[in-house]
């Protein structure tokens, strides 16, 4: 049988590589050489439609040799599911994305965002099931520059793309002005940085031109050039650039610019933020609080309003790994009720720590952060910093225990009585010295404030699992389908009580108010109220788990005898 009738009987498409295994060898036995590994391409194509080029329209897959309109199964569509398209269509980064109305409903297609990230082929993500709708995806990328090796839609290696060839960019051809429109160009906000070799080298022929832009046109290419430069480039000054977010976040309606309902601008439009039916815990708060140079995340809680209005949708996943929050809005327009409200600390915050409750002292003043020396934060200052963070007790503080700063060092000892409510409010006294070794920026670990049990059993160390937040205890539902063995350990582990001897969901007869939790989230944090989703819903399931100190422990006993 030959690879094209193989790639046929299967669905794909044509062959495009053909050869022995990857982990084969030349001392491979000879029977191995009857192995190949052959790829073939994707038999789905894709193509944007009704645009001003071909890297802009209405999305349309073919699909079982059918062009229809695709639409996401999901409300869950957001910029980087558009990057894949257009990668597909060899075109440059995603600019925009948004859901359409028709007129009437007509076929489509519907495509799984969970799996168009994931997936190699389109065929995997499209649902199987005919349907029908009104609904379409339109999709602007750029046409003739793109950002690769980036760690957000706003950063990358710059290439630019002539005659259906993309070529690197050097340092010495692209200026302030350039760096401007190319952001610009993108939807991405002003550039921050952009010099040579900051996201990798490339082999590829670089472009031979130098870029002699004003800054004000609306494509790279519309730029005035200086004709062939002649020079040669290093693979490793292929310019890179770092655009900012061009979405803005605020706090509004709290004691200060770091408390209150969490607001996003998307597309020049302020709206409230909700993460709808996806789970939001403190760990994107502090991805909010970071944002807005504020604090440490304290607290995070999903609030309902009296009435629907017009609110940006935005993936928690998102948050947490993404550069930009541009990234992380969905395309669906949407009205709720519910409303994020984050509280960040003011003035104080914890950096470079293994969670929420741990890390290197840091101190806000005149809008600057400065560490503090360890010689300047006794056991009464420490008390006050965790309360302040809505962590427990300091466990240990000494300096050096995150790493050391060159910042300019907080100039005054803080004398607190304890009882203070925020490290700020205590009393100082000029320290007398005018630096600090880097070595010595005062470290602090505060007591995780899990407040679990588990109960409804005779023992301690088992039970339904339970978690007191903002003053309520209620059981935990897991969230994600990823509470398991690992996730049931660290509870075991917080309460003391051994390991983790199984955990499943019970299902009661009444349903309840529940806590969500992510069990992914468990396994790698700190501290469980991190993993916390904080909206109010209930459930027929709550989580249960038995730890090693039930068990009974034998009672033996060793007798010598002489012989």
């Amino acid at each position: 049988m030959s690879a094209e009738t193989l790639c046929r009987q299967l669905d794909c498409g044509s062959v495009l590589s053909l050869g022995p295994p990857e982990n084969s060898s030349r001392t491979d036995p000879p029977s191995y050489s009857r192995n190949l590994q052959i790829t073939c391409s994707d038999p789905d194509e894709v193509r944007l439609v009704g645009g001003s080029s071909t890297c802009s329209g209405r999305l349309e897959i073919k699909h079982h040799g059918e062009w229809r309109p695709a639409v996401p199964l999901s409300s869950y569509w957001t910029l980087k599911d558009a990057a894949v398209i257009c990668r597909r269509l060899d075109c440059g980064s995603a600019v925009s994305s948004r859901r359409i109305k028709e007129s009437s409903d007509r076929p489509v297609w519907c495509i799984n965002p969970d799996f168009v990230e994931s997936k190699s082929t389109l065929k995997e993500c499209v649902d199987t099931e005919d349907r029908s709708s009104n609904s379409g995806l339109e999709i602007t990328c750029s046409d003739s520059v793109r950002l690769v090796n980036r760690t957000g839609l706003c950063s990358g290696r710059l290439e630019v793309k002539f005659d259906q060839r993309w070529s690197p960019v050097c340092e010495e051809d692209l200026d302030l002005q350039g760096a401007q429109v190319v952001c610009r160009e993108l939807d991405c906000g002003a550039p921050s940085v952009f010099k040579g070799g900051m996201f990798g080298g490339s082999e590829a022929p670089f472009w031979t031109k130098r870029f002699q832009c004003e800054g004000h046109e609306s494509a790279l290419l519309d730029c005035p050039d200086s004709g062939l430069t002649g020079n040669t480039c290093p693979a490793a000054t292929a310019v890179g650039l770092t655009c900012s977010d061009p979405d803005e976040v605020r706090l509004v309606g709290g004691s200060s610019t770091c408390s209150g309902k969490l607001e996003i601008k998307h597309h020049g439009e302020w709206r409230p933020a909700d993460p709808s039916h996806s789970s939001w815990t403190l760990k994107d708060a502090a991805v909010i609080c970071r944002r807005l140079d504020c604090g440490s995340a304290v607290s995070s809680r999903l609030i309902e309003e009296s009435s629907d209005r017009p609110v940006w949708w935005i993936s928690p996943d998102c948050v947490e790994s993404k550069s930009t929050l541009k990234e992380c809005v969905t395309t669906v327009d949407r009205s709720s009720s519910d409303n994020l409200e984050i509280t960040c600390s003011d003035s104080v915050r914890l950096v470079n720590g293994t969670g929420l409750c741990s890390g290197r002292l840091e101190v806000k003043s005149d809008q600057r952060w400065s560490p503090v020396c360890e010689e300047d934060l006794d056991l009464q200052g420490a008390q006050v910093v965790c309360r302040e963070l809505g962590c427990g007790a300091p466990s240990v503080f000494k300096g050096g225990m995150f790493g050391g700063v060159e910042a300019p060092f907080w100039t005054k000892r803080f004398q607190c009585k304890g009882n203070e409510s925020a490290l700020l409010d205590c009393g100082g006294s000029g320290s007398g010295r005018n630096t600090c070794s880097p070595g010595k920026a005062i470290g602090l670990s505060c007591e995780n404030p899990d407040h679990i049990r588990l109960v409804g059993e005779p023992s301690r160390c088992a039970g339904t699992l339970e978690v007191k937040y903002m003053e309520e205890w209620r059981p935990l539902a897991e969230w994600d389908s990823n509470w398991d063995q690992r996730s049931a350990a660290a509870v075991c582990t917080i309460l003391k009580c051994g390991s983790a001897v199984s955990t499943r969901a019970v299902r009661h007869e009444d349903i309840r108010p529940v806590w969500g939790i992510r069990g992914s989230c468990v396994q790698t944090a700190s501290s469980l109220l991190e993993c916390l989703d904080y909206r109010f819903f209930s459930s027929h399931e709550v989580l249960e788990v038995i730890c090693s100190d039930l068990l009974e422990k034998p009672n033996i006993t060793i007798h010598q005898t002489s012989v």
